[in-house]
């Protein structure tokens, strides 16, 4: 089911354990640690086996905690650790845990987290986690650019075509990930790069024109064929214009909500930036539009702006809703306090910018 993408797969498939093995090693496993895989009925066989290799060449213990569904990034926040007894006693206990699906906006990775266990996320296709893993340079880049967010308490993104929004930052700690999981408590995607945070509550405002070559990562998979007009008051999305895109946007929101006075699903989520620079926009166009070959490499492009609508309790808020949309933006300026950092789509602070390895 995994293989009838449009391009055969370019890594050899007898590489993929000694992938695992540099990623776990930039995760900082360690001999004697506990490392718990979190896998579902749809895992490739292949990445457990080659967990399981790698953990036992670095000398890790290491188990599979298989889950009893199929999830998906359209089903973000479903529970699948914490319903059966003594799953979520096992992860805590746990040094690591490499989890195969999306457990963001869950209860129960907060609670892992807390407790010191260090989380890393891969979801990509073998070849993107070959070419997406984190560069030297990637972890510093990110932690500069994060306590920059860190600090901001005004934030603006500009774009030609009618693109004005405006928000203030402070209330929600800013994410960082940096493509490894290896410091305690952390969590993070294998191919990851990028930095976001929720705006304060009902304080974004402006204008948000999604144009041609805009990705809607999630739901969908997909370029932004048609401009899209979003009218954005007091945090939420009053108003959404436009033709295909535009209804597809609507429709995806309106099944989000939980009844006709929810507005959830249209409020603005985490808004940032991403600085991979293995990872290509033109990926979508290349790969074509199978979910795997996109999730990871859509989102951390240099200089992309993220955009998103709906939940926030990832960040510590109190919406929860399914309404999710993820639309990584080209071309964007972003100021901070005043101070640009992207300028029509790239990076302007050296030391945010990282060279990309040939791959």
């Amino acid at each position: 089911m995994h293989h009838a993408a449009i391009r055969p797969q370019e890594i050899n498939p007898g590489l993929v354990p000694a992938l695992f093995e540099k990623q776990l090693r930039l995760s900082r496993l360690k001999k004697g640690e506990t490392l718990a895989l979190v896998t579902d009925l749809g895992t490739r066989r292949e990445y457990i086996e080659a967990a399981f290799a790698a953990a036992e060449v670095i000398g890790a213990d290491v188990y599979e905690l298989k889950v009893n569904a199929i999830p998906s990034w359209t089903k973000v926040g479903v529970p699948t650790i914490g319903k059966c007894k003594g799953t979520l006693e096992a992860m805590c206990a746990a040094d690591m845990v490499m989890i195969f699906h999306v457990p963001l906006f869950t209860q129960w990775l907060k609670t892992v987290m807390k407790s010191g266990t260090r989380v890393l996320m891969a979801h990509d296709a073998p070849d993107d986690l070959e070419q997406l893993m984190s560069p030297p340079g990637l972890k510093k880049a990110i932690k500069y650019g994060a306590a920059m967010y860190a600090k901001t308490r005004e934030a603006r993104m500009t774009r030609a075509g009618g693109t004005e929004l405006r928000w203030r930052c402070g209330e929600y700690p800013v994410m960082a990930q940096w493509g490894f999981a290896d410091e305690p408590g952390h969590f993070d995607m294998w191919g990851a790069g990028h930095i976001h945070t929720f705006p304060n509550e009902g304080s974004a405002t402006g204008t948000v024109v999604m144009l041609p070559g805009d990705i809607v990562i999630l739901p969908y998979c997909r370029y932004v064929v048609d401009p899209v007009t979003l009218t954005i008051r007091e945090g939420h999305i009053v108003k959404i214009e436009g033709g295909l895109d535009a209804k597809l946007m609507q429709d995806w929101l309106n099944d989000g909500k939980s009844g006709p006075r929810d507005r959830d699903p249209f409020a603005v989520s985490h808004l940032g930036w991403g600085l991979n620079p293995q990872a290509l926009w033109h990926g979508l166009a290349l790969n074509g539009d199978e979910p795997e070959r996109n999730r990871g490499a859509a989102r951390v492009f240099p200089g992309n702006f993220l955009f998103s609508t709906g939940p926030n309790t990832q960040g510590g808020g109190k919406r929860s809703t399914r309404g999710h949309y993820d639309v990584p933006m080209r071309d964007c300026t972003l100021e901070l306090d005043g101070r640009t950092i992207i300028r029509e789509g790239r990076l302007i602070d050296p030391k945010m910018i990282v060279p990309r390895e040939r791959r």
